[in-house]
C-alpha cells in the first residue's frame, strides 16, 4: 500500500531450550521447550484484473484499506526418555504438548473497497505420546515395535464480510437493515465450531538381511481415527452484529475410521558399496471436516480418507573416489480420494470434496560434485506427470486435468566456493538458482490462472573467523526481482476479481552470529 508499511513482512522471535540428563548409563532424558511469536503485517492480496482494481499503482502495490498485523503464538514442550532394558533392547518414550493461537484480518478483495474481507481466529492444543521398543541384536534381524496416540482440539471462528460499504436500502448509513434487504451484501457471515480429533496407532518396522548384499525391509501400521465437530453454527449478521438470519443451525458431525497400511522393500548393495532399492508402500490420511461452511447446511460435510499406493525404485551411488555423489529415484503413485477444497467463483462458498482417482509418476535426481577442497557443486532435478483419472468439481468433469501445484520440471543448483581460508578466517561464495515449469493452482486448470515457468536467483557470501566463534553473511534472494504467483483462486464471476498471493520481491540483508 503506497505510504503504508510493507505487507507480507517478517516480525517474529522464538526461544528454544534443551536440557539433557543422563540419570545412569541406561537411562537418559532430553527435555525441549520453545515458544514463538509472530506479529508481522499480514499478507497483501493481489487482485486482478489490474485495469479494474489497480489504477495508478506499481506492480507490487495494492490499494488495500486494511494494514492489520497477523498474530501467531505457539508453545511447545517435549520429553524424550530412553531406557536401555538390556544390551539389545531399548525403550523410547516421546511425550509432546503444543498450544497455539492465530488471528489475522485479510483484505481478501485486495482493494480500497470493502467488497470481501475475512478475519480468522483459531486456537488449538495438541498432545502426542509415542512409545516404542527398538532392537540392536547386531545380527540379520532388527525391529521397531511401537504405539502412538495423538489428540488435537481446535476452536475456529471465521467471518466473511461482504460489501460492508454498500448501501442496500437507500437510507443513508450502513445498518443491519441493509443486510436484511440486500443479503448477501452489507452482511457479515460468521461461523464457529469446536473440533476434537483423536488418533490411535500401533506400528512395526522390521529389517532382515537375507544375504550380505540383500536386505528386506517392511512394516505395518494399524490406525484408528475419530473426530467430532461440535457446536457448528453459521449466522448472517448486520455490520453492527445484529442477527439477521441463522443459515446453518447448531449441528455436529463425527467420524470413526480404521486403516491398515504398510510397506515392503528390498535393498541391494553392489560390490562397490553403492545401493539399489525398490519398495511398495501405502499411505493414509484421516477424514476431514469442512471448516468453511457458511451459507447452507449442505456445505457441512466429511471428506473421505485419502489413500496413496506408492511404487518406487532408486539408487544411491558414489564414484570417482567418492568425489561424485548421485542419487536417483523413480516413482508411481496411485492416488485415491484426494481431499480438496473447492471455491465457488460466484459465491465464494467453499466445499470439501474428494477426487476419486488420480495418478502421479516421475523421477528425481540429486548430484554433488566435490571438484576440489574449495569447490563443490550441488544440483537437483525433478520430473513430474500428474493426471486426474476420475472426478468432478462444481459440476465440471476434471478427468484428464493436471493436479494443482504440480510443475512438470523443477531444477536447483548451488556452488560452494571457498575464496580463502587462513589466519584472517574463511571467506566463501554460494550462488544458487531454482527453476520450476508452469503449474496450475486448482484442478479446473483455468488458463488465466496458470503460473508460467520462472527461475529465482540468489546466494550468500559468508565469512567465519579462524577460531569459528564469529561469522557474518551477506545474502540476497530473488535478485532479478521476478514477479510470480504462489497461489490463485477464481472469484471473477461473483466478485469481479481473481484472488492471488505473489512471491517475495528482491530481498537482501546481513546476518551476524557469535558462538560462546
Amino acid at each position: 500500500m503506497p505510504g503504508k508499511p510493507d505487507l507480507a513482512s517478517t516480525d517474529e522471535y522464538a526461544i528454544r531450550a534443551t536440557l539433557n540428563v543422563e540419570a545412569s548409563e541406561t537411562v537418559r532424558f532430553v527435555l525441549r521447550a520453545s515458544t514463538s511469536f509472530q506479529n508481522p503485517y499480514n499478507y497483501g492480496i493481489y487482485a486482478q484484473p489490474e485495469a479494474a482494481n489497480r489504477p495508478g499503482l506499481g506492480k507490487r502495490e495494492i490499494a488495500s484499506n486494511i494494514d492489520a498485523k497477523r498474530r501467531a503464538r505457539t508453545y511447545s514442550v517435549a520429553l524424550t526418555s530412553t531406557f536401555d532394558i538390556s544390551d539389545t533392547l531399548t525403550v523410547t518414550s516421546i511425550t509432546a504438548w503444543d498450544k497455539g493461537s492465530l488471528f489475522f484480518y485479510e483484505d481478501t478483495d485486495g482493494t480500497a473497497s470493502e467488497l470481501l474481507e475475512i478475519p480468522y481466529n483459531d486456537r488449538a492444543t495438541q498432545f502426542a505420546q509415542d512409545l516404542r521398543v527398538t532392537s540392536d541384536f547386531g545380527g540379520p534381524f532388527e525391529f521397531i515395535l511401537g504405539g502412538y496416540f495423538h489428540r488435537e482440539k481446535v476452536f475456529n471462528e471465521t467471518t466473511f464480510e461482504i460489501g460492508k460499504d454498500i448501501d442496500s436500502d437507500g437510507v443513508p448509513g450502513i445498518t443491519a437493515d441493509d443486510c436484511a434487504v440486500g443479503l448477501p451484501l452489507a452482511c457479515l457471515f460468521r461461523n464457529r465450531f469446536d473440533q476434537l480429533k483423536k488418533s490411535y496407532a500401533i506400528y512395526s518396522d522390521v529389517k532382515y538381511e537375507l544375504t550380505e548384499s540383500v536386505t528386506m525391509r517392511g512394516g505395518l501400521r494399524y490406525t484408528h481415527d475419530t473426530g467430532v465437530q461440535s457446536g457448528f453454527r453459521s449466522d448472517a449478521l448486520g455490520v453492527d452484529g445484529t442477527l439477521i438470519a441463522n443459515l446453518i443451525p447448531l449441528s455436529s458431525l463425527r467420524y470413526s475410521q480404521d486403516n491398515l497400511s504398510g510397506k515392503i522393500g528390498l535393498d541391494y548393495k553392489l560390490a562397490d558399496g553403492n545401493l539399489v532399492y525398490a519398495s511398495i508402500s501405502r499411505g493414509y490420511r484421516a477424514p476431514s471436516f469442512n471448516a468453511q461452511a457458511f451459507f447452507d447446511p449442505s456445505e457441512l460435510s466429511i471428506a473421505k480418507p485419502e489413500q496413496v499406493t506408492s511404487y518406487e525404485v532408486g539408487a544411491k551411488t558414489q564414484f570417482a573416489d567418492r568425489k561424485v555423489t548421485l542419487n536417483v529415484a523413480g516413482f508411481y503413485y496411485d492416488y485415491r480420494n484426494q481431499q480438496f477444497i473447492n471455491v465457488d467463483p460466484a459465491s465464494a462458498a467453499q466445499t470439501l470434496l474428494n477426487i476419486p482417482k488420480s495418478r502421479i509418476y516421475g523421477g528425481e535426481a540429486e548430484l554433488t560434485i566435490r571438484a576440489s577442497e574449495g569447490l563443490t557443486f550441488h544440483g537437483g532435478m525433478g520430473l513430474l506427470a500428474t493426471k486426474i483419472q476420475r472426478g468432478s468439481v462444481s459440476g465440471v468433469n476434471v478427468a484428464g486435468n493436471r493436479l494443482s501445484n504440480a510443475p512438470t520440471l523443477t531444477f536447483n543448483a548451488t556452488i560452494d566456493l571457498t575464496v580463502f581460508d587462513g589466519g584472517m578466517g574463511k571467506l566463501s561464495l554460494h550462488p544458487d538458482v531454482a527453476y520450476q515449469s508452469s503449474q496450475f493452482f486448482e484442478v479446473l486448470n483455468v488458463p488465466r490462472l496458470r503460473q508460467s515457468s520462472y527461475a529465482l536467483v540468489g546466494g550468500h557470501i559468508d565469512w567465519e573467523s579462524a577460531d569459528g566463534r564469529l561469522n557474518a553473511s551477506i545474502w540476497g534472494k530473488n535478485l532479478t526481482d521476478k514477479f510470480y504467483f504462489t497461489s490463485r483462486v477464481d472469484l471473477l464471476a461473483g466478485f469481479g476479481f481473481d484472488y492471488n498471493h505473489i512471491g517475495n520481491p528482491r530481498m537482501y540483508g546481513v546476518t551476524v552470529g557469535a558462538k560462546f
